[in-house]
C-alpha cells in the first residue's frame, strides 16, 4: 500500500499539542478591523483547540499529527 498524502492545506494550518490535541488559529483577523471591538480582536489572536469531534477527521488529514 502506498504512502499516505498529507493534506498540506491542514498541515499548515493545525499544531498539535503535548497530549496531542489538535490547536488552530481563528479566522476573521485579516482585515475590517476598525469594525471590530478590541476584545473581539484580542479574542481572536489566541489559538483555540478543535473540537473532539472534530478531532479524528482532522487527523486523518495530516498522518504524522
Amino acid at each position: 500500500m502506498p504512502k499516505m498524502k498529507t493534506k498540506r492545506a491542514a498541515a499548515k494550518r493545525l499544531k498539535v499539542t503535548a497530549s496531542g490535541k489538535l490547536k488552530r488559529h481563528s479566522g476573521w483577523k485579516s482585515h475590517l478591523l476598525e469594525a471590530k471591538s478590541p476584545k473581539r480582536r484580542r479574542r481572536l489572536r489566541k489559538a483555540s483547540l478543535i473540537s473532539a469531534a472534530d478531532q479524528p477527521r482532522l487527523k486523518k488529514l495530516v498522518p504524522y499529527l
